[in-house]
């Protein structure tokens, strides 16, 4: 299993000491960079790819750089918008049964 496969997975299990470097680094391998707009951009960073018109707009946390459960899910729908990760059967299955759990696959 590949690093980013590892980092993928670990990510998907929402982690409570996920770290803004490991969401960096996972979005880099879909050609995503972290981008701040000029001097008053604060901790607002924008994560682009120039072969795509999707991004991703987050709040650098601080004074940590532990990521907040908010900011994992908004990730997650990121994700799944550009097709980086697909809900399973079982996902789908489970949205409809009000189900917690959840099944992705990569």
């Amino acid at each position: 299993m590949s690093k980013h496969q590892k980092l993928l997975e670990r990510f998907l299990r929402f982690p409570k000491d996920f770290q803004w470097y490991e969401l960096a680094k996972l979005l880099r391998k879909y050609g995503y960079e972290q981008s701040n707009k000029g001097k008053t951009s604060g901790s607002r960073v924008e994560f682009e790819n120039p072969q795509s018109n999707i991004s991703l707009n987050l709040h650098k946390p601080h004074p940590h750089n532990i990521l907040k459960p908010y900011q994992l899910k908004d990730t997650l729908d990121f994700l799944n918008k550009i097709g980086a990760i697909v809900e399973s059967k079982e996902e789908t299955e489970s949205k409809n049964n009000n189900d917690d759990e959840q099944h992705f696959e990569v």
